[in-house]
């Protein structure tokens, strides 16, 4: 697991939580995994996880392979769950989320209390 501090039964859950095409729900994703409630050196490490291009952005691209990030069997988020999830994250519409300023609060807001901006 990439995650580390995260309960691999509750990670399982949450995983299979969200199997089917189009079931991912973010809020509920980080509160069945152990996510939610992470303190901000966590959620920094989270961050840096997910940007995996080291850009000191979370793109599109990044965020459909979310799930991945827990299990390399996972499948990737639909397009309607990834633009959903970005969403969340993205304050200034820039179709990405930043390491620093607001977006990273956002994406630090939404891991920490599982809800938007």
């Amino acid at each position: 697991m990439t995650f580390a501090g995260l309960n691999e039964a509750e990670v399982k859950a949450a995983l299979d939580g969200c199997s089917a095409a189009d079931s991912f729900d973010y809020k509920k994703f980080f509160k069945t995994c152990g996510l939610a409630g992470k303190s901000a050196d966590d959620v920094k490490k989270a961050f840096a996880i997910i940007d995996q291009d080291n850009s000191g952005f979370i793109e599109e691209d990044e965020l459909k392979l979310f799930l991945q990030n827990f299990s390399a069997s996972a499948r990737a988020l639909t397009d309607k769950e990834t633009k959903a999830f970005l969403a969340a994250g993205d304050s200034d519409g820039d179709g990405k989320i930043g390491v620093d300023g607001t977006e990273s609060y956002c994406f630090s807001f939404s891991i920490a209390n599982t809800g938007e901006c």
